[in-house]
């Protein structure tokens, strides 16, 4: 599950962690440590799909911060992922190296160095559990990297982040490169959020990608309500993609999602729709379990379902 909701305000900056347990503090240095772990059973959305356990999230994310003084600070990020391991028949038995990455905090905005995410990742809205779908254009080209250079500013009521993928020396490294910035404010209660990337997946062979979206979401008390749009152009086809989303507290624990999905590129078109369901216990929040059923209006694809518990600190 990417995001319930528009990130229309990014509370803390890239050294923030802020649901993390933290382990060590004292004399300027906090040392932090996130756990995400999620498994379900789960039958995918399509043609002779079985059911099997899944492992959407095995991640454990280590933050340190150094207080350099002057609202300064310097941190680092090193997070591992354990899903791959978890799914492969055999012959694979370690950690995926997820993000790894440095930077120094000057007040709102920071400036960071590493393997990790674009800013077009906080870009959409989306309620869905597991998508058979792309989240949204910017997923469905890339979201993230391992030559990036990242600014992150965070004021009170706007958010800015730009990034960069470097285009790598080392055929080793190389995963593509691009530019991409995102925006997020909040206007009469309404969260807004735009976003724009020109990427290159293989400057050597392919041609570039435009994508741009735009966002809104709004939180009506009884219910939230989400819808974006986003689009792609490779200079060949133009790839269009609209998500509509919303999430009802059914009761203090229980939070009921549904979502449709639309992908169209000119020749073909698809749908995908989604509801779940997702219950917090109420002496633990951090412990949740949860169900859903999607379907598309693909021909020969049935319905799939999943249901599963997730833990994190």
């Amino acid at each position: 599950m990417k995001k319930l909701i528009l990130a229309a305000a990014i509370a803390a900056t890239t050294a923030g962690s802020a649901s993390a347990a933290t382990i060590y503090e004292g004399k300027g240095l906090t040392y932090k440590l996130k756990g995400d772990f999620q498994i379900q059973l789960r039958k995918d959305v399509g043609a002779d799909q079985k059911l099997d356990v899944e492992f959407d999230d095995l991640e454990l994310k280590n933050t340190v911060i150094y207080d350099l003084g002057d609202d300064m600070k310097a941190f680092g990020q090193l997070d591992f992922g354990y899903k791959n391991s978890a799914d492969a028949k055999s012959g694979y038995n370690g950690s995926q190296l997820e993000e790894a990455y440095v930077g120094l905090q000057f007040g709102n905005v920071s400036v960071s160095i590493g393997q990790q995410d674009f800013a077009v990742d906080s870009f959409g809205v989306d309620a869905q559990i597991e998508d058979k779908l792309k989240e949204d254009r910017f997923d469905a080209t890339a979201t993230s990297g391992n030559d990036v250079v990242r600014v992150d500013v965070n004021m009170d009521n706007f958010t800015l982040i730009a990034t960069t993928e470097l285009e790598a020396a080392s055929e080793d490294s190389a995963d593509g490169k691009g530019f991409d910035i995102f925006l997020s404010t909040s206007v009469a209660g309404v969260n807004l959020g735009a976003a724009y990337q020109n990427f290159d997946e293989d400057p050597t062979v392919s041609g570039d990608v435009d994508v741009w979206g735009i966002s809104a979401s709004f939180d009506a008390g009884f219910a939230e309500f989400g819808v974006d749009y986003s689009k792609a152009d490779d200079g060949t086809t133009e790839t269009d993609q609209y998500n509509l989303m919303t999430v009802v507290p059914v009761a203090d624990t229980t939070d009921l999602g549904l979502g449709l999905t639309k992908v169209d590129d000119g020749s073909t078109d698809e749908t995908e729709w989604y509801a779940n369901v997702v219950y917090k216990f109420p002496a633990q929040k951090n412990v949740s379990v949860f169900a859903e059923v999607a379907d598309t209006d693909k021909d020969g694809v049935k319905m799939g379902y999943l249901a599963g518990m997730r833990v994190k600190f």
